[in-house]
């Protein structure tokens, strides 16, 4: 089996696919057609040595991933819907793309990371950190304490996993993120990219995001029991900020780490993370294998635009019986306009 550096995300009823070079989109349309984007893409770490550091490099892919996921996430619901507004920028936003000289999307996805990477903080580290202090006057050791704001910590992030599958949206975007994965793994296997050998492979990957972040809740733990409990909140908090960066870059180096090999003692290590992608991915029908396997070879870069064009038009499927009589009526109604103008 050989080893890739491709990863990607599920997407609003599509899959991204990133590889080193280039980023490949691809997202079935309402009426069953499948669009998609190429894009060159150039890692964050590449950009000078410091970011490609060991543990700087986890905070900077932690960081890129964050700004390119909403970036795709955006471009995936304009694909699906193409008649839906543009998005609208903020006065704020207007007013710090001038100054910057940024272009404005680019400032309003800086905004967007931020916003996403303070409600997590909040959610996972701050929250803990006071509800666990109420018990503080019961138990004198700190390590205990950390222990017990670890515990929470977990729990939050178990039931908002849990909560979020129940969406009927969120859930169509866990079967696409099981297309990714199955795809990813027929590939490494060295199989041809077909729906029959794609639907063969499991849901789960070792270097999926899911498990980086169960990794970052676990070191967490960790780390965080090193800095003992101050009493005053500010202090307390304050220091789980500073270290969160540490966290991240030591997360990805154990992400890396446990993906190398297949001997028991990866599989051991990397198991409670697999366990964890069983909530985040789900089994994809065909039509959404056909659209990974349209991302997939965009990311590769190896067929021409008008092969990738085909590729994708060979996986149209109409979305009812009635859509696909009126696309059949139209082309008929092309081909005849085509004709009486040859006439």
């Amino acid at each position: 089996m050989k080893k890739s550096n491709i990863g990607g995300q599920g997407v609003l009823e599509g899959v991204m696919m990133r590889a080193p070079e280039v980023c490949g989109l691809a997202v079935r349309k309402a009426k069953g057609e499948i669009v998609y984007e190429k894009e060159n893409v150039k890692s964050a770490t590449k950009k000078n040595k410091f970011y490609g550091l060991p543990v700087v490099r986890g905070v900077v892919s932690f960081v890129d991933m964050m700004g390119y996921g909403v970036k795709t996430l955006t471009k995936s619901a304009k694909l699906y819907d193409d008649t839906t507004e543009d998005y609208k920028p903020s006065k704020f936003e207007t007013f710090v793309a001038k100054k910057t000289g940024k272009d404005i999307m680019d400032v309003a996805m800086v905004f967007a990371v931020i916003l996403a990477i303070g409600l997590a903080v909040g959610i996972f580290f701050i929250l803990p950190s006071v509800l666990t202090n109420i018990v503080r006057p019961y138990i004198a050791s700190s390590i205990v304490m950390n222990l017990i704001e670890g515990g929470i910590r977990l729990i939050i992030f178990f039931l908002y996993v849990t909560l979020i599958t129940l969406l009927k949206d969120i859930k169509r975007v866990f079967m696409y993120h099981g297309a990714e994965h199955k795809t990813i793994n027929c590939y490494e296997h060295e199989e041809d990219l077909t729906v029959e050998n794609i639907q063969k492979h499991k849901t789960l990957h070792p270097r999926c995001g899911t498990s980086y972040l169960l990794l970052v809740m676990v070191i967490s733990i960790l780390l965080f029991s090193l800095l003992g409990w101050s009493p005053a909140w500010y202090a307390r908090i304050g220091l789980r900020l500073l270290m969160l960066p540490v966290v991240a870059g030591v997360a990805y180096e154990f992400l890396k780490f446990a993906a190398r090999g297949e001997s028991l003692f990866f599989r051991v290590i990397r198991w409670p993370g697999m366990m964890l992608q069983k909530l985040t991915t789900a089994e994809p029908d065909d039509s959404m294998v056909e659209v990974a396997i349209v991302a997939f070879t965009a990311a590769m870069d190896e067929m021409s635009k008008e092969e990738l064009d085909a590729l994708a038009k060979s996986f149209y499927r109409p979305a009812t019986k009635k859509a696909a009589e009126q696309d059949k009526a139209g082309m008929e109604e092309a081909e005849e306009t085509g004709a009486n103008k040859d006439e």
